[in-house]
């Protein structure tokens, strides 16, 4: 096992938390030097707390077990007033003073510091027996430097990771509170006439760091907000489109993971919206562990009146087996087919081979990322019912949507 991964990031609770693998680590370490406890600690202020321990016997030391460092052995090895190695602790003067030594049973001690980069002390890796052991040697403390500096340094990695995990957290929680994501509204069009048929509801976020939404979004899932930050997107492309249900019978696509569905918690908004006029659209990207669980949750929505397409199919991972384990009503295809579609002869045959296997279940195919007028003839020719992309309309506030609406 590498030792750089022994340890998960840990919480400033009463204690700190480290992997189950660290133990393996103490546990080597204890059994080589042929202690009866090993542990890690670290310094709080004043205080010396305990994380993990390994020991051979129940042992009164435990993990959160905090101390002022004047009482402990943490804390005088750091401050130089105990040396790092003691092989009998009747021998050693200052050790007799501290109670650790009766109340924990200690006859012989290794302890080392764990220091990080920048020479700041994090605590101490320690072990100690209960009888002397004169054998113990110049090599056994350097194993024990040797751990330590490992551990440090997978210490500050984590560390690292934990400060930029709540920087995450609290990113994506600003915009929450503020009531986000915003959202604008791509025009989709029959190809036959190119008369608007629906729209599909995008996010975007106003917040620093910019980024591309896709990013937003995978980083509240690294966080535990991602389907909170789902949900609140859909929330928000609902509301902002009720105003054109109210003047014309528009699809609205949504964009939503399977991981969304199975958890539930959208049957409950979309209970609220007039279902018949939902496209909820499952990005291809995602892989799906349970395809029964997945069809299972989106069994109310279709009842609902929900209808279910497969987005950006053709660039992900499995696409024939995301289609034909959903069924969806509608298959998008992705800019990867659709671009340059009228010099590629290769793109060509797999859309109109798609169209054919679409029709054989009264499917619908939809191209994305129409971007010129040679594409869109090409997509018509193919007979593909219906497309979106710039050169139909870019992404737009609901405001600007009413005004292409206008103009068209």
């Amino acid at each position: 096992m590498e030792l750089v991964r022994l340890l998960d990031p840990f919480s400033r609770g009463d204690g700190f938390h480290l992997s189950p693998d660290i133990g393996r680590v103490l546990r080597a370490v204890r059994t080589h030097l042929r202690m009866d406890v090993s542990f890690i600690s670290r310094f709080e202020g004043s205080e010396r707390v305990i994380g993990h321990v390994d020991a051979g016997e129940p042992t009164p030391v435990a993990p959160g077990d905090r101390r002022h460092e004047s009482e402990t052995y943490c804390g005088h090895i750091v401050s130089g007033r105990l040396p790092e190695l003691i092989r009998d602790t009747a021998e050693v003067a200052e050790t007799a003073r501290l109670s650790a030594t009766r109340e924990l049973d200690i006859g012989a001690h290794v302890g080392v510091p764990l220091l990080l980069s920048d020479g700041s002390v994090y605590g101490t890796f320690c072990c100690f027996r209960h009888a002397p052991d004169p054998t113990l040697g110049e090599r056994d403390l350097d194993t024990m430097r040797a751990f330590a500096d490992i551990i440090s340094h997978r210490i500050e990695q984590e560390e690292a990771e934990r400060r930029e995990s709540e920087a995450k957290r609290r990113r994506v929680e600003a915009v929450l509170a503020a009531g986000g994501p915003a959202i604008v509204y791509q025009p989709i069009v029959m190809l036959d006439d190119l008369r608007v048929v629906g729209v599909e509801a995008l996010s975007r976020f106003a917040q620093e760091p910019r980024r591309t939404p896709d990013r937003w979004f995978t980083e509240a899932a690294e966080v535990g907000l991602g389907t909170a930050l789902e949900l609140a997107a859909i929330r928000n492309a609902i509301e902002g489109f009720r105003p054109f249900w109210r003047e014309w019978p528009f699809q609205l696509s949504i964009n939503c993971s399977a991981k969304v569905v199975i958890e539930g918690g959208l049957e409950a908004i979309l209970r609220e919206a007039p279902g018949e006029r939902i496209v909820l659209e499952l990005t291809e990207h995602d892989e799906v562990d349970d395809y029964w669980l997945l069809n299972e949750a989106l069994d109310p929505l279709r009842a609902l009146g929900v209808r279910v397409a497969v987005d950006d199919a053709g660039s992900g991972y499995a696409s024939m087996r995301h289609i034909l384990t959903t069924r969806p009503h509608i298959i998008k295809l992705d800019i990867s087919l659709t671009k340059e579609i009228d010099r590629d002869p290769m793109r060509r045959a797999l859309i109109g081979a798609l169209i054919t296997f679409a029709s054989g279940f009264d499917g619908r195919l939809v191209a994305e990322g129409v971007e010129t007028e040679r594409e869109l003839q090409t997509l018509r020719e193919l007979k593909v019912q219906a497309a979106q992309g710039y050169h139909i309309g870019r992404p737009m506030t609901a405001e600007d949507f009413r005004l292409f609406l206008a103009e068209r």
